[in-house]
């Protein structure tokens, strides 16, 4: 059987703050979205792609804790005893 599942970031920025939303996306991909946020400092250029790289990898981090989290609560509610995922 072939699943696949990809990831979509959306952006909003209005120059100092960059805001990512990243959401799983597929027909059988869980329903669970990773927020992030990025402020540029005053001091620093104003280049957008540092924020957006920023903002993302924050997404990420949170949409990949998220997809942890419910994983582990899925083996716990099948096997009825705690969920220990080593990575």
């Amino acid at each position: 059987m072939h699943n696949q599942w990809d990831v979509e970031l959306s952006f909003e920025a209005d120059g100092v703050n960059t805001v990512c939303d990243a959401r799983l996306v597929g027909t059988r991909a869980p329903q669970l979205q990773g927020h992030g946020e990025a402020v540029r400092s005053t001091e620093d250029r104003p280049l957008a792609r540092i924020g957006e790289e920023v903002a993302a990898w924050r997404a990420l981090d949170d949409l990949s804790r998220r997809l942890r989290a419910q994983s582990a609560g899925e083996i716990q509610d099948e096997g009825h005893r705690p969920a220990y995922l080593v990575y």
